[in-house]
């Protein structure tokens, strides 16, 4: 019957890294490929253009 333990830590251990895995994935948008592309690269433009107005808040 000492097996019954390591089957069941087994499993825990098993869930556990599934969970983990899983954790850091988003979720499905509904986008294609290429439409989740060109939103990301909006996104990183606007940032880049955010980053920029702090180091030079003058635009030069």
């Amino acid at each position: 019957m000492t097996r019954g333990n390591q089957r069941e830590l087994a499993r825990q251990k098993n869930a556990k890294k599934i969970n983990d895995h899983t954790r850091g994935k988003r979720n499905d948008d509904g986008l294609s490929a290429a439409a989740r592309k060109q939103r990301d690269a909006e996104i990183m433009q606007q940032k880049q253009k955010k980053a920029k107005e702090k180091v030079d808040p003058k635009g030069n």
